[in-house]
């Protein structure tokens, strides 16, 4: 194989994946609030969730939870997935998350993880970052960037989890 196969190869594998039933790892992260929460209580009654890594400063970022945003309570009705936005905003960036949130009417549970723990624990490299998560609590999918359109192979993958 020559090395740009192996290359392409890996960045395909790096983008999107299938993992071996991983959990979520149990790390502290604030609510909006600062009130601190473990990883280990996320939970959706044994329905998929979605945890999705994300900044302020970061435009595919907002534009992927905008434009799921629009769909999502109908994902909600059909589906019972929960969304769970991880922002990874540093101290310096972190009062613009509030006010970013609350303009943006997401309905999503936000939180923040400032010393980006979760975001080590759980091998992210950048921004977005996508993972979908089983009624049992196991990371079975992800996908990292956005282009527009990724988020139906998201719905997709939620939907094979729930038939």
């Amino acid at each position: 194989m020559k090395p740009i196969s192996i290359l392409f190869a890996l960045f395909l594998i790096a983008t999107t994946q299938s993992f071996a039933q991983d959990p979520v790892p149990s790390v502290v992260v604030k609510d909006l609030t600062g009130k601190s929460v473990n990883t280990s209580e996320f939970s959706n009654d044994g329905k998929p969730m979605i945890i999705n890594f994300w900044a302020t400063w970061c435009s595919p970022c907002k534009r992927e939870l905008n434009t799921i945003a629009e769909v999502y309570p109908d994902w909600q009705d059909e589906t019972g997935v929960k969304l769970i936005a991880i922002s990874i905003d540093d101290a310096r960036s972190q009062a613009r998350v509030l006010p970013y949130v609350n303009g943006s009417s997401w309905d999503y549970e936000v939180y923040v993880d400032t010393n980006q723990d979760l975001k080590r624990a759980m091998g992210v490299n950048n921004v977005p970052h996508t993972f979908l998560v089983d009624g049992n609590g196991k990371i079975v999918w992800q996908h990292n960037n956005y282009s527009p359109g990724d988020e139906d192979e998201l719905y997709e993958q939620i939907l094979s989890l729930i038939e």
